[in-house]
């Protein structure tokens, strides 16, 4: 519960006062670091584990490489796959192999990861793998591969092509001032993330969390920290202005999409710049 409230500290807290720790205990450990932007403390447990003569299972690994991508540990991460092949003799599943194309997709390593799966996954690529690398092309700037990926992607299931709808936004005083303050702090708006049929203002403001985070600046104390809560993957354009936001007022700003926990401080995010 508090490693999805992106409080590692709490979970850390209770992990240790635990009176004996199963699998799950580890994994959720594991998988929390790596979530929040810690993929180093992520690892540490994973060699704690070990310590203590805990056999690693097919869970295990997928929380690993997730520590990995998130610690841009690529070298260690193709060593743990090789360890969990020929030590552990654990088949690689589909998920192991996206769990390797995350590694390299957040690193950047964008054709390396195109040629890992077209030339070393021996399973026929699923709509997962080509949406995870459309994900990292987008993020990277890489629209030839974004589009490639994409086109792969929908070839597989055409449900997943984008839909635009028309929605009207609301364009009162306050959003239009608050923009201000972000353009003044140096923040330029992103617009290509906006993939809804609206004028370019309306582009700049239609953004559901930092509305969010707006109100909750206004309704919070200011030394509190503030956590905002979303279903949908945060987008580049939010994730450039959550981090002014940050250093404008502050105050830390954590956001949870439906992949992770970003926490801003001080102009910075924990995950480095780079999601999933």
């Amino acid at each position: 519960m508090y490693g999805k409230c992106g409080s590692m500290t709490d979970a850390q807290r209770i992990f240790d006062y635990m009176p004996d720790w199963n699998m799950d205990s580890w994994h959720l450990m594991i998988n929390g670091y790596a979530d929040n932007g810690l993929g180093d403390d992520g690892l540490q447990f994973f060699l704690q584990m070990r310590t203590l003569r805990m056999k690693p299972n097919e869970q295990t690994f997928l929380a690993v490489f997730s520590a990995c991508a998130s610690a841009d540990a690529i070298e260690e991460a193709f060593i743990h796959f090789e360890s969990m092949k020929n030590e552990f003799e654990i088949n690689p599943s589909m998920d192991h192999y996206l769990g390797l194309v995350g590694v390299l997709g957040k690193c950047g390593h964008l054709y390396e990861a195109k040629e890992f799966i077209e030339e070393k996954v021996p399973l026929e690529p699923t709509v997962e793998i080509w949406e995870a690398l459309k994900n990292y092309a987008r993020i990277h700037g890489d629209v030839d591969l974004e589009d490639l990926a994409e086109e792969l992607m929908v070839d597989l299931d055409p449900s997943k092509i984008q839909e635009f709808r028309n929605p009207t936004p609301n364009k009162d005083d306050e959003k239009v001032k608050a923009l201000r303050q972000l353009k003044e702090a140096s923040y330029v708006p992103n617009t290509r993330y906006v993939l809804h049929d609206i004028d370019q203002e309306a582009k700049e403001q239609y953004h559901s969390e930092r509305l969010a985070i707006a109100y909750g600046l206004i309704s919070t104390p200011a030394w509190t920290p503030l956590r905002i809560i979303k279903n949908l993957r945060v987008c580049g354009d939010c994730h450039n202005a959550i981090k002014i936001m940050s250093r404008i007022v502050g105050r830390e700003l954590s956001v949870s999409d439906n992949m992770q926990f970003h926490h801003f401080k001080d102009g910075k995010c924990s995950c480095g710049d780079y999601w999933r």
